[in-house]
């Protein structure tokens, strides 16, 4: 079910999409965790730490990015051009700008309801963390 209709989706702020997509993201990967893995919350949140986090979320980008519909790319760019008012700590601004382009994106796809895409590019964004650069499957136990 869509919240809002792609025309009103795309006339909000990118910000305001981040915020939305980074609830979604990390609810994705809290759920693919605690099915995967076994531990404390702790553990739990600080193995998520490693596919939300900004670097992370940057890498995902840069590799999706020409996977993306000429309309996602639009908001991808909108989310990844879009002003910040802060900078965590722990991120370098580069990176930091493509996490709340993915964020934004995600956003964009659950509030319009494209839940299926939405779920792809999702598993796509955990494979790429799970994978390391030599394309093996990162084993974090």
């Amino acid at each position: 079910m869509a919240l809002k209709e792609a025309d009103e989706a795309k006339q909000m702020q990118p910000a305001v999409l981040a915020f939305i997509g980074d609830a979604v993201f990390n609810l994705f990967i809290r759920e693919r965790l605690i099915m995967s893995k076994k531990g404390t919350s702790h553990r739990l949140h600080i193995l998520a730490t490693d596919y939300v986090k900004a670097a992370s979320q940057s890498r995902i980008s840069k590799a999706l990015i020409d996977e993306l519909t000429e309309e996602e790319a639009y908001i991808f760019r909108r989310g990844r051009n879009a002003k910040s008012a802060t900078i965590p700590k722990n991120a370098d601004v580069q990176d930091y700008k493509y996490a709340t382009a993915l964020e934004a994106l995600l956003g964009y796809l659950y509030i319009t309801g494209r839940r299926e895409r939405l779920n792809f590019l999702m598993e796509k964004a955990a494979i790429i963390i799970e994978t390391n650069v030599n394309g093996e499957k990162n084993e974090k136990e």
